[in-house]
């Protein structure tokens, strides 16, 4: 029976202060600056366990029914996000076909000649409405952006303006692609990676502070801090919000995430990880979850160190630090956006 010693307290921002901070795991992006686009993959470098939490009313994905843990895969070989909504669901299929390609997926029992079947499940981010050239007709240029996402997966990426966040907006400002980590006193390793697409807004009435500024770490995203003379905020302000009708139809909003651990987890306990880390999407934008947005939060496993102590509350340790994480990298996807 384990004892109930408590883990050393504390945490700080890893060294690149990105997801990659996890040990095993890569990220590479593309994207379409004429069509106000891109694509963002995560690329374990061992089939990783993943989980996905679905809270949005208008989502957009691909293959997350197949992550449930009563069901046969336990592992997946990538993760896409993506913007263009429906269209950019077809990112996967070029990530699919170079792992394919390289031998790497899943199968069964393997055959001769018989190819195994790669597991990339995805999110797509409405970005449609953007001012890009989207007159693609039937070349959408989603699948050759995810092969080239893949193609420069690495332990550094860009901030911002970049990859599935390139023509995402935040409520009324520019959205983007954040990232952040964070590294415990014993050694575990958190991280997120986020494409910010809300409809709700990042920061507060009237001030251009976040929500999440408590839990900013290092200056990461400006030091924005709200006047303390500032009035108690109403249940319905929201800030710098998308308030235009039109942008609230169909998936015009939407966003999309990932959070992973260097802890090994099984894909029930990695499930509860990404339910806790949707807590942090709730404590970076206002209002969230909305109906007409699609926010989605994966959560992978790279296994490099066990579940140490009970596991209740070592599960709850990494939830809740992946949410604080993906809260941080919210900021920092619109706080990049702002500089570029």
């Amino acid at each position: 029976m384990h004892s109930m010693t408590a883990s050393p307290i504390g945490s700080r921002p890893g060294p690149r202060n990105l997801i990659t901070d996890v040990a095993g795991l890569r990220v590479g992006q593309a994207e379409d600056l004429q069509v106000l686009t891109g694509v963002t993959v995560l690329l374990p470098d061992e089939r990783a366990v993943c989980a996905v939490d679905v809270r949005g009313g208008g989502p957009g994905t691909r293959e997350t029914d197949a992550l449930a843990p009563e069901n046969l895969v336990d592992a997946v070989d990538a993760v896409v996000l993506s913007g263009g909504s429906v269209y950019g669901l077809a990112a996967a299929d070029g990530v699919v076909a170079e792992l394919g390609a390289r031998g790497r997926g899943f199968g069964l029992v393997p055959v001769p000649g018989v190819p195994v079947s790669p597991v990339v499940p995805s999110a797509i981010l409405y970005d449609l409405a953007n001012g890009g050239a989207k007159d693609w007709g039937t070349a959408p240029p989603y699948r050759d952006l995810g092969r080239r996402a893949l193609a420069a997966a690495g332990a550094g990426f860009k901030l911002g303006r970049a990859g599935a966040g390139t023509g995402a907006r935040a409520g009324a400002v520019p959205g983007g692609t954040g990232s952040a980590s964070a590294v415990t006193a014993d050694g575990i390793t958190v991280g997120a990676l986020v494409a910010v697409n809300a409809f709700g807004s990042v920061t507060m009435p009237g001030s251009a502070a976040f929500w999440a500024w408590p839990l900013e770490m290092d200056g990461e995203a400006g030091s924005l801090r709200p006047d303390p003379s500032m009035p108690p905020v109403a249940g319905d302000s929201w800030g710098a919000a998308k308030l235009d009708p039109a942008a609230m139809t169909g998936r015009a909003s939407t966003t999309i995430a990932a959070v992973a651990t260097d802890v090994a987890l099984t894909p029930a306990q990695a499930r509860r990880v990404a339910q806790m880390a949707s807590a942090g999407l709730a404590r970076a934008i206002r209002p969230v979850f909305a109906p007409f947005d699609g926010d989605v939060v994966f959560a992978l496993s790279t296994a490099r160190r066990p579940l140490e102590g009970p596991e209740p509350l070592a599960l709850a340790r990494i939830g809740a630090l992946a949410a604080d994480v993906l809260a941080r990298a919210v900021m920092r996807g619109v706080w990049s956006a702002r500089q570029t």
